[in-house]
């Protein structure tokens, strides 16, 4: 990874597996995804928030190994769910997800609670910037 994770030690520790902030390289070849909903090719939603954000990173791990990234070259993760019940689940895939990446190369972070998304079945979306010189 070639950012630089920033997690000053004056302000509190993040709360999980995330840095407070990325500093990307002003030569940086950039990624940005839509927000990817928990639904398979063959429109299977699971029922669960964990499995609905399982498939969600699944997905993200498509659209960057087509422009030859990964989670390694993630800087921003913005996600949503429709519960704060739902929270655990997204954050253990999450953090699944994340178990590959460096403790020193954590992308910031962002968990929104929203209304509901386009269909009632839908209990998470998650998007990524990813970032790579």
């Amino acid at each position: 990874m070639t950012s630089k994770m920033l997690s000053p030690d004056t302000i509190r520790r993040p709360f999980a597996r995330y840095a407070h902030g990325v500093e990307i390289p002003a030569n940086a070849r950039m990624v940005v995804t839509s927000g990817q909903l928990g639904i398979g090719p063959d429109e299977f939603i699971p029922d669960g928030a964990a499995e609905q954000a399982a498939l969600c990173f699944g997905n993200i791990d498509a659209i960057l190994a087509e422009a030859g990234m990964s989670a390694v070259d993630v800087v921003r993760i913005n996600a949503f769910v429709t519960d704060r019940a739902h929270m655990a689940g997204y954050m253990a895939a999450r953090d699944r997800w994340l178990s590959e990446v460096a403790e020193d190369a954590l992308p910031a972070s962002t968990l929104v609670i929203v209304n509901g998304f386009t269909r009632p079945e839908f209990l998470v979306e998650v998007e990524v910037t990813a970032a790579r010189a």
